[in-house]
């Protein structure tokens, strides 16, 4: 159902939140510093209010992977899906739980990575999705670019032939067997 010429359809009150939402373009080193970030202070308030839980912690790392992925500018699509399993492992260092010095502590790391390998899997699947979504659009809307390009080539240089002859009408035709003649300089 289309609207008449002189009305503007509504835009959804959802539409307007999102539009206000920020919407930065971080570079590959920055959506994986900005991940990382996110994660260590999200695990922090986790084990301060939550007691580490491992739930909240992978509810949370869902919308960052996504928020990650979404803010990556366009030439660093590729970095999203890498950065956020990075950004996990950092934010898991608070709530894995360890003790007993240094040793202690990566086992506990190893440990919860190998138990909660579910919501890394799950939020790089999220990232990587979006980042090819995002990579496909990209490249779709680049061919319409060059495919509009080429159209608007093509009609000007139709219009421009059709005010000047072409040399292979002002030439005469070869005979049968003729070598094709060189062009003249």
């Amino acid at each position: 159902m289309s609207t008449p010429a002189g009305r503007a359809r509504p835009v959804p009150p959802a539409v307007l939140a999102l539009r206000r939402l920020p919407n930065p373009r971080l570079t590959g080193i920055g959506a994986g510093l900005f991940a990382a970030a996110t994660m260590f202070v999200l695990a922090c308030a986790d084990w301060l209010l939550f007691d580490g839980s491992a739930v909240v912690f992978g509810v949370l790392f869902l919308p960052v992977s996504a928020l990650t992925a979404f803010w990556v500018r366009p030439a660093d699509l590729v970095t999203a899906p890498i950065s956020v399993p990075i950004a996990f492992a950092v934010g898991i260092i608070p709530i894995s739980g360890g003790t007993g010095g240094f040793g202690g502590q990566m086992m506990a790391v190893v440990t919860a990575l190998a138990v909660h390998a579910g919501w890394l899997y799950g939020g790089t699947l999220v990232a990587g999705l979006i980042a090819t979504v995002r990579k496909v659009r990209l490249m779709r809307a680049r061919q319409r670019r060059m495919l509009l390009a080429a159209q608007t080539a093509r009609a000007g240089g139709a219009q421009q032939s059709a005010r000047q002859t072409p040399r292979a009408a002002a030439q005469p035709p070869r005979a049968a067997g003729q070598a094709p003649r060189r062009r003249q300089r």
